[in-house]
């Protein structure tokens, strides 16, 4: 299989229409192969970081529904486990709390029951990547959306932000599953290296979306003040230090992919710090630096700042940083770090 470059999704891109669904162009983007990203780890964990921030710099909705299904594709190879054939489109529903879903054992499989929040893509998928409560510890399982008992809950994505990104809430009524359906041992989705490296693809998309918001800025402008000029000039030095602090990461991960000098948590860790707060910066300097013009005058731009502010919103903010530091505090390394 080929892996895609970032400059084949430029191209792809740029050939789309304005008006273009993100569910639509995922299920494009899949069907042209055009998702098949290097995996991270295998020496060009930089060229799938750029695919993800380029799919950022066009549409974060897009680009979060892509990203999913980008990471589904990741996490069953580290697994191990058997692709989906044809072309699914595929989802990882982990996030929030585990407990709202359980898993039991049932003659030929497994039975899920409860409700998961924050299922981008939604009404759009084949089939998510699910962590579910089995006893004490998490299960992954791999699941076909179209199965008896699995329904979306209409309304419970009326955000503005990242609203093309369909993130509902999801059902699972008594859902029968194979043991087939089992991807990795217990526990396996967040004690894996790829956790941390995914979370820095996330990263990539932020960087993505960032330098898409910084354009009404760095556009050329002759009569642009010192005021705009400086907020321009801060905005680039940002948006370079986010672009190295991601090639680092990448170029560490390939380095040591299974992460053997355990430092994949610090490291991710670090990096999505540095790029929310960079992307955040760059959100507030646009805004300064150009008035409320493209905000109230440029539908593409006020939208791609409210996706990018929810989006962000992945990252834990002092929560992650306190993490970060009971981390290293307790032996966790970090090659650079004091």
């Amino acid at each position: 299989m080929k892996a895609t470059r970032a400059e084949d999704l430029t191209h792809w891109l740029t050939r789309r229409p304005a008006d273009a669904v993100p569910r639509a162009e995922l299920a494009s983007l899949v069907t042209e192969s055009l998702l098949d990203l290097p995996l991270a780890g295998t020496g060009a964990t930089w060229a799938r970081f750029r695919g993800l921030a380029e799919l950022g710099s066009y549409d974060l909705s897009l680009a979060r529904l892509a990203e999913g299904h980008v990471d589904a594709l990741a996490v069953l190879a580290e697994a191990g486990h058997e692709p989906v054939p044809g072309n699914s489109r595929l989802g990882v529903w982990a996030a929030g709390r585990l407990a709202t879903i359980t898993g039991r054992r049932v003659i030929g499989g497994w039975r899920l029951h409860g409700v998961r929040r924050w299922c981008s893509g939604a009404p759009s998928l084949t089939h998510a990547l699910l962590t579910a409560f089995v006893g004490s510890q998490s299960q992954l399982f791999l699941v076909d959306l179209g199965a008896p008992g699995v329904s979306v809950i209409p309304g419970t994505w009326p955000a503005v932000g990242m609203a093309g990104s369909e993130t509902f809430d999801v059902r699972f009524e008594e859902v029968d599953v194979s043991d087939d359906a089992l991807v990795g041992p217990r526990d396996f989705y967040l004690s894996r290296a790829g956790f941390w490296h995914g979370a820095i693809g996330v990263a990539a998309v932020w960087w993505g979306g960032s330098r898409a918001v910084a354009k009404p800025l760095l556009s050329p402008k002759e009569d642009a003040s010192t005021h705009r000029l400086a907020h321009a000039g801060a905005v680039r030095a940002r948006l370079w230090s986010m672009e190295g602090a991601l090639r680092t990461a990448a170029e560490r991960i390939d380095e040591d992919p299974a992460d053997l000098k355990s430092e994949a948590r610090a490291l991710s860790s670090v990096v999505r710090h540095l790029v929310e707060s960079g992307a955040t910066e760059i959100m507030e300097r646009v805004g300064r630096g150009t008035g409320a013009e493209p905000l109230g005058h440029d539908g593409a731009h006020s939208r791609r700042v409210a996706d990018l502010t929810v989006y962000l919103r992945q990252s834990h903010a002092e929560a992650d940083m306190a993490a970060l530091e009971e981390h290293l505090l307790s032996g966790g390394a970090l090659r650079g770090f004091s």
